[in-house]
């Protein structure tokens, strides 16, 4: 028998809905945030990215239709616009998380925050491509993704530091015998 309770998130008056399955991790959303923010940083103004795009609060893209994309650089954006962009930012990111990988709720809760992580700075396009780190998610082969998360552009050039953080994280996961 299958047990599914609703968990509802609830933040800033936003409610976010998930279903969860009897055996699932319940990931701490408040410790994804952190890491998020530690790797991220918080800027309360437009910038130029390291890739060249323009972006506010915790690493939040500019798209068209945000308010602040016909802006200058520089542009001042509240508090509450940051939290606003986070939060759904991180709704986005699970979801995404959830068409990756399988039974992404049912990952240990660390593989959950690394992927999730990785997610949030590549995007669902461009870690859909790391094919074989995908692969190892699935198969909860979390020896060999710390490994073969590092044999990647974004690994050795884009934000190394940050990527053998996530890779010794990963390391360090036990598997159930």
């Amino acid at each position: 028998t299958i047990v599914v309770s609703v968990c509802r998130l609830r933040q800033h008056s936003r409610e976010f809905w998930f279903e969860r399955t009897k055996g699932d991790e319940e990931m701490n959303i408040g410790k994804l945030r952190a890491d998020l923010e530690a790797d991220e940083g918080i800027k309360h103004e437009t910038y130029m990215c390291s890739e060249n795009k323009l972006t506010f609060g915790v690493g939040h893209l500019v798209l068209e239709s945000d308010p602040e994309f016909s802006q200058p650089v520089g542009t001042s954006v509240s508090p509450e616009r940051v939290t606003e962009c986070f939060e759904a930012d991180i709704q986005t990111t699970l979801d995404d998380c959830r068409i990756i990988f399988r039974d992404f709720d049912g990952f240990p809760e660390e593989a959950q925050l690394c992927l999730a992580n990785m997610c949030y700075q590549l995007g669902r396009p461009s870690l859909s491509k790391f094919v074989k780190s995908v692969r190892y998610a699935n198969d909860h082969m979390w020896s060999e993704l710390s490994e073969e998360i590092l044999d990647s552009k974004w690994a050795k050039s884009q934000t190394p530091n940050r990527a053998k953080r996530i890779s010794e994280r990963l390391s360090l996961i036990e598997v159930p015998i």
